[in-house]
């Protein structure tokens, strides 16, 4: 049997517990699982590429999962699953609206390469509202992000707001 190699791609702006979630997870159902820092055009991102990278293999560093690699890509998702030789991309779910829109990503992806399966994890129950986009919005405007992320994400997050300067009024 052939080694079984997974991608979790996403931005990670900032990686959040939820996705932390994941990746442990994740890890258990392959033989290597490479999380794919990618850009994205459609989002605003709070952190450059390389910042993200180094925040997601810090986070991946603190988990102690062993057959984990972070690598940064900024290609269409099946190129990068191909090039790493891998036949699984999971994505994790938080409510019906990720699925509809997931669900359709799966059927674009297997009309390209009908060799590498979508495999979806839920989100743990306690981790399913978060979303990188509310941390990023709670964050600007002075709220607490700590049951969202780590410790060293949340610093990183307090010193770019604070860099930006922008904060809500009360």
């Amino acid at each position: 049997m052939s080694e079984r190699i997974g991608i979790y791609p996403g931005t990670f702006d900032p990686i959040t517990l939820g996705h932390a979630d994941i990746i442990r997870r994740g890890a258990k159902l392959v033989d290597k699982l490479i999380i794919g820092v990618t850009t994205n055009p459609s989002k605003n991102p709070m952190f450059s590429t390389e910042e993200r990278f180094a925040m997601v293999e810090r986070e991946v560093a603190n988990m102690g999962v062993s057959n984990v690699e972070v690598v940064g890509f900024n290609a269409l998702l099946v190129k990068f699953a191909r090039k790493q030789g891998a036949n699984v991309i999971i994505r994790g779910l938080r409510a019906v609206a990720d699925f509809e829109y997931e669900y359709q990503m799966a059927g674009m992806n297997q009309q390209l390469d009908e060799n590498i399966e979508t495999v979806f994890l839920m989100a743990d129950v306690s981790l399913q509202p978060i979303a990188s986009k509310l941390v990023k919005e709670i964050a600007l405007y002075g709220g607490d992000i700590t049951p969202f992320v780590s410790s060293e994400v949340r610093e990183e997050v307090s010193v770019r707001v604070k860099e930006i300067g922008l904060k809500g009024d009360y």
